[in-house]
């Protein structure tokens, strides 16, 4: 698989990472043994990067990923933090900070902390010079190596971007929320900056695998978060309507068909299109089962997508999604 320079951290890392949000809950019950299988076929498969977070199951996700990296080694650790307290910006200060960096350190059983990154925090704490303060000297204190910051939004990102010491940032970045590609992965590129493509297959709707039937389980963010109730409704479905979702994806089935490598399924397809764009580091697709994560991880060594393919995914774009998405995020 290709590897890339994950933007600051001087990190080489696999085109295609692996998002460790449904080791820790949210999308289903997922065993521990389950969970570990998902980890050694990823890294068997070239992946070098896990995508985690402090509250994924309550730190769950953290520790299932600790007890595999005490018997495997090269691989970078990308941990989010802030959203164990009120999303508010007076909860962002060194002291949580320190208190939630010693949690992942514990849950992962290392003494630096490869990567942290600001969970999706409010505006004002991404614009605000204490919060890279307070950063910073977690990294003096030898808590973490490098920070970035994980947004919801294009301003959010170009203004961490802007930070000197940002190593990364993380945004929603897939066939259906083409926004990044105006400004954000530019800005990035010009500064250094990694970009980590999360929700690439908009929460699985690029597999191509649901129709308008489709349900999912109570516990599954994709049945309760829907209208945005829980957390952010960009989160789950890439914020899109579910109906529209499914009837954009069939084209894109057929587009990737069409258009895209021999054999390729449309979701190998769909990272591949967000694993070859200039200026993304890391994509971190999820994945619930072994023959997932090996399936994810082998887009990241598909050739070259074909001209065609990309003009249909920005068509695509413009006649579903457009309107609905481009503003809001």
């Amino acid at each position: 698989m290709d590897s890339r320079k994950l933007g600051r951290t001087g990190r080489d890392v696999s085109v295609i990472g692996l998002g460790t949000w449904q080791l820790g809950a949210d999308w289903g019950e997922v065993t521990e043994a389950d969970a570990t299988a998902v980890l050694e076929a990823s890294v068997e498969s070239g992946v070098t990067v896990f995508d985690t977070a402090d509250v994924y199951g309550d730190g769950r996700s953290e520790q299932v990923i600790g007890k595999f990296l005490r018997s495997h080694d090269g691989i970078t650790v990308a941990t989010k933090m802030g959203r164990r307290m009120d999303q508010v910006s007076e909860n962002y200060v060194l002291d949580n900070f320190r208190a939630w960096t010693d949690r992942s350190r514990k849950n992962l059983g290392v003494d630096t902390l490869d990567l942290v990154q600001l969970h999706c925090p409010p505006s004002a704490t991404i614009d605000a010079d204490a919060t890279y303060d307070a950063l910073d000297a977690l990294v003096e204190d030898g808590a973490i190596a490098a920070y970035g910051v994980s947004v919801e939004t294009a301003d959010q990102a170009l203004s961490a971007i802007a930070r000197p010491h940002v190593a990364s940032v993380q945004i929603i970045l897939n066939a259906f929320r083409l926004k990044p590609l105006d400004r954000v992965l530019p800005a990035a590129r010009e500064a250094g900056v990694g970009i980590i493509a999360r929700v690439p297959l908009a929460s699985g709707l690029l597999s191509g695998k649901y129709d308008e039937q489709t349900t999912f389980a109570a516990d599954d963010h994709r049945t309760y978060n829907r209208d945005g109730s829980a957390f952010d409704v960009g989160e789950t479905f890439s914020g899109v309507d579910f109906a529209t979702g499914v009837a954009a994806a069939r084209e894109f089935t057929k587009l990737a068909g069409q258009y895209g490598p021999a054999g390729a399924t449309p979701a190998q397809v769909a990272l591949a299109w967000v694993a070859q764009l200039d200026g993304v580091s890391t994509v971190i697709p999820g994945a619930r089962n072994p023959d997932q994560a090996r399936a994810n991880a082998a887009a990241g060594s598909l050739p070259a997508l074909a001209p065609e393919l990309q003009d249909g995914v920005r068509k695509l774009y413009d006649t579903y999604f457009r309107e609905a998405v481009h503003d809001r995020w």
